[in-house]
């Protein structure tokens, strides 16, 4: 069954609208009628089951039966990745690491970062059309574009990594990550960061990891990170 995303429904809610782009999917791509069953997640655990009131394509409404708690990840991961020169790229990031597992994103300006400015809406879309389709009940935080500074000297908890390729003593990230963490990775621009970033980052306890023996892309980089936790949580 195809999930749905409404992120205001809570247990308070008896009958509700959808909007009228997923009414449309529903009605005219779907086929939905009057009395079929959809599911519709809050994107904060909750999964309900809701039956089909009215099947109009423009303001499709629904009720609610039955609402289903999910059990969140042990560990909460946090990636924090310099956008791209190419868009899409960055895009393909978000798509990837919402199916793979990510708690919240941070888009992160650095002093080699080409990008400058980002499309929050769009991302947005892109995260929320991701958890749908790969059916889970929590939708990951993204977060505005931050400055490298401002980041690394906010309150972070749990274990703190940047990958880079620099020169200097690195560890896999897979021999360095504990299952049922708080984690942050950090991941640079198509320049890499600048050795005083790095240095930065590592006087305030990041600790510098390698993710293989090959040269990767940032959006490679970020998405062998996110499976590579995925994988010590497994």
């Amino acid at each position: 069954m195809q999930l749905f995303l409404n992120t205001e429904l809570d247990n308070s809610f008896k009958q509700f609208f959808f909007t009228p782009e997923e009414s449309r999917h529903i009605v005219k791509v779907l086929r939905k009628v009057a009395g079929d069953k959809l599911e519709i997640t809050n994107g904060r655990g909750s999964v309900f089951t809701a039956k089909i009131l009215l099947a109009d394509p423009k303001k499709c409404k629904a009720q609610i039966e039955s609402e289903e708690k999910k059990i969140p990840r042990l560990y909460h991961l946090h990636l924090v990745v310099a956008p791209t020169k190419m868009n899409d790229r960055f895009e393909w990031f978000l798509e990837k690491a919402t199916e793979i597992g990510v708690d919240q994103i941070t888009p992160l300006l650095c002093e080699r970062s080409e990008r400058k400015t980002i499309k929050p809406e769009r991302y947005e879309r892109i995260v929320q059309s991701a958890t749908k389709q790969s059916y889970q009940a929590f939708l990951p935080k993204l977060n505005p574009l931050t400055t490298f500074d401002e980041f690394i000297n906010s309150e972070i908890e749990g274990l703190k990594f940047i990958a880079h390729c620099d020169e200097g003593e690195k560890l896999e990230l897979k021999r360095c990550v504990a299952p049922d963490k708080d984690i942050v990775i950090l991941i640079g621009p198509e320049g890499d960061f600048s050795p005083a970033e790095i240095k930065k980052a590592i006087d305030l306890g990041f600790r510098p990891v390698a993710l293989g023996k090959n040269r990767l892309r940032t959006e490679t980089a970020a998405i062998v990170a996110c499976h590579t936790v995925a994988l010590v949580n497994s």
